[in-house]
């Protein structure tokens, strides 16, 4: 396959995937998009960067004709991919009759209750609120004819398999469902057997490929104490042009940027307790110009941000499927990329873990000790912060409930949803998948 066009696509699809340079389809893409076409129930193993929004997008949009409402629902679990999928829907819509709908928490819900009411074809939106429209009877899913569920293994790492579950078993049992994930844990096995016909599986990336195989992965030594001048050493020495920076707890977070922006660094940060409106224009500022983004693992996953050199974990991810995301934001479609970590001496059994699990060596290097002198000297004045609690610790999952269990985004709690659509006694913190 060379093109889309060979796909036998609709008029103006064909001319909306050329206006946004879509000529060439990728792997996931050249792929998905058969079976998908063919009515096929398909779960889809790959790694982040590959393509995987136009592999189930451009079949939702060659199947369904205008008359088709709210036939197909995309659930996503944070409310930047819901944005930013949803950005592409438009895109890809433009010129035909077809239109979406966009829903998620921390927006106001009349204005998305206006836009289900005009009965779109297509809604993109995050579990949470897809339910809160369900209950209130705007979002009629009894008319679904086709649904996605992309970035599978996040949200059951965020405690929303429940909701999932629930939206699933309320919807028509004749439906195409399509199932993306950058890894295949076994719970989603099992929803896939339980609520899919016959499913057909691709696993594009490999276990040994499960990270994309440009980006360098390197790691250096540091004392706790002294993580902040290994940071700007390191930003001394290799100078990466646009950088992700997590950090592991929310506190650090605003630390890190402040310190960046005291250095003189345009960097711009994005957590769970900022309102959505401030992420939103965090995004656009690190898009536009901003070196740095510090983030925690709310912007590991589905962000597509074009150009970004360097991932640098402040805080080493305690799993591996974690490093896996968070360097999936580097090196995106084909590009290079490098992912540095800073590691204290008691996490190199993480360093271990992640080699052995995602198979990669991790080289240790050891940074210039004249820059760290200097950068020493610029940063006496500048305390380092004891280690916090982290945003999304999964070294601790008592605190873990349904619908975002462990993501760390504000501290009041509330009651879950079980099912059958009751309240359960069951708390959580609130995600922005909310």
């Amino acid at each position: 396959m060379t093109t889309f066009e060979e796909f036998n696509l609709k008029q103006e699809l064909n001319e909306a995937l050329n206006k946004i340079n879509f000529t060439t389809p990728t792997e996931v893409q050249e792929k998905a998009i058969p079976l998908a076409l063919a009515g096929k129930d398909i779960v889809v193993k790959s790694k982040t960067g590959t393509g995987k929004t136009g592999a189930f997008l451009v079949p939702i949009i060659q199947m369904l004709n205008a008359k088709d409402k709210m036939a197909a629902s995309i659930v996503v679990p944070t409310r930047e991919l819901a944005i930013q999928v949803f950005n592409v829907v438009q895109k890809l819509t433009a010129g035909s009759k077809l239109k979406g709908s966009l829903v998620y928490g921390g927006a106001s819900i009349n204005v998305q209750i206006d836009s289900l009411r005009r009965l779109p074809n297509i809604v993109v939106g995050t579990p949470g609120r897809i339910i809160d429209l369900m209950e209130r009877g705007e979002l009629r899913v009894n008319q679904t004819k086709i649904l996605v569920l992309d970035e599978a293994d996040m949200m059951l790492d965020l405690g929303f398999m429940e909701d999932v579950e629930y939206i699933m078993s309320v919807m028509p049992k004749e439906k195409q469902v399509m199932l993306f994930s950058a890894t295949m844990p076994e719970r989603i096995v099992k929803l896939s057997k339980r609520y899919m016909e016959n499913p057909q599986y691709l696993n594009i990336s490999a276990d040994k490929e499960l990270t994309v195989n440009s980006i360098s992965h390197k790691y250096a030594m540091s004392k706790r104490s002294a993580k902040l001048e290994t940071l700007f050493t390191y930003i001394s020495e290799f100078k990466p042009k646009k950088s992700i920076i997590f950090s592991d707890t929310k506190r650090n977070a605003d630390y890190l940027y402040n310190a960046l922006v005291r250095q003189g660094y345009k960097a711009t940060v994005m957590h769970g307790d900022l309102r959505q409106a401030q992420r939103e224009k965090a995004l656009q500022e690190f898009r536009r110009n901003a070196q740095f983004l510090v983030a925690t693992n709310v912007a590991a996953r589905g962000l597509d941000i074009t150009g970004i050199s360097d991932i640098i974990n402040y805080d080493t991810p305690s799993e591996p499927y974690v490093y896996v995301h968070r360097v999936g934001r580097s090196a995106r479609m084909g590009a290079d990329g490098s992912a540095f970590s800073i590691v204290s001496p008691d996490e190199m059994t993480l360093i271990r873990d992640i080699e052995h699990s995602v198979k990669i060596r991790m080289k240790c290097i050891e940074l210039d000790s004249q820059i760290s002198q200097e950068v020493s000297l610029e940063m006496a004045d500048y305390k380092p912060r004891r280690s916090e609690n982290r945003d999304s610790d999964h070294r601790n999952h008592s605190d873990r409930g349904r619908r975002g269990g462990n993501g760390g985004y504000g501290h009041n709690s509330y009651q879950g949803r079980t099912h059958s659509g009751h309240r359960s006694n069951s708390y959580e913190r609130p995600y922005p998948g909310e």
